[in-house]
């Protein structure tokens, strides 16, 4: 099989927009980690409601967890540590109610 020149190879070059790949990876695990804390938010929310009967309590919670999130998302400075925050509030919730 004859090969032209500008056939891709199966080598990986810091010359290949390496920069470009570092921020998407690094965007990719910036999203993962932030929305595994909005996913407990939610689930711990849900925890609320159905164990502790606190239903609005459980919407103020998962409420504050989307403004939470998208702070976090917009904001990589803050990042995972708004929804924990709120995950820290649901979690006392879950417990002192």
């Amino acid at each position: 099989m004859a090969t032209s020149g500008n056939a891709p190879t199966d080598s990986y070059s810091r010359d290949m927009d390496g920069s470009a790949h570092e921020a998407t990876y690094n965007g990719f695990l910036h999203f993962t980690v932030v929305g595994i804390f909005f996913v407990l938010c939610c689930v711990t929310g849900l925890a609320v409601g159905g164990i502790r009967h606190a239903w609005l309590s459980a919407v103020i919670g998962v409420i504050l967890a989307h403004v939470a999130t998208a702070i976090g998302l917009f904001s990589a400075s803050i990042s995972w540590r708004a929804p924990a925050l709120v995950l820290g509030l649901l979690l006392l919730m879950l417990l002192l109610y």
